[in-house]
């Protein structure tokens, strides 16, 4: 089996440093895609859940995309909130995403490593 760690040396977390990891690991037609924020070019934008929530599903959907995946092959995805009164903010933007291919999901609430109120990350699955 081959492993493909597509978007090595891509990322850029704060003070511009280069992340030490994959934006996404393949094998054997599963694509594990790393956590995702809010951010851009380093740091993170958005203000509120809603706004946050929509940039950080759009980060991992780009990956999903760029590694020749689709939402409808996502299976699984991870939720972090930092504030649980954002759990029903949270799912409106989600089903805007999900609503006709709506994958397994896990929420829960937990301090983030950076300033934001949202992270994100998603198991995908295709015959290949």
């Amino acid at each position: 089996m081959t492993i493909i760690r597509h978007g090595v040396g891509d990322g850029t977390g704060s003070g511009g440093r280069t992340l030490p990891f994959a934006k996404a690991t393949e094998a054997g037609g599963w694509l594990y895609v790393s956590g995702q924020t809010s951010m851009r070019n380093g740091e993170i934008e958005g203000h509120g859940i809603v706004e946050q929530a929509k940039i950080a599903i759009d980060n991992m959907l780009q990956i999903v995309t760029e590694a020749g995946y689709g939402v409808e092959d996502i299976v699984r995805v991870g939720v972090w909130l930092d504030d649980a009164r954002d759990f029903w903010s949270f799912n409106k933007v989600f089903e805007s995403y999900f609503g006709a291919h709506p994958p397994a999901r896990c929420c829960v609430e937990s301090p983030m490593v950076v300033d934001c109120k949202v992270e994100v990350d998603c198991i995908a699955y295709k015959e290949k």
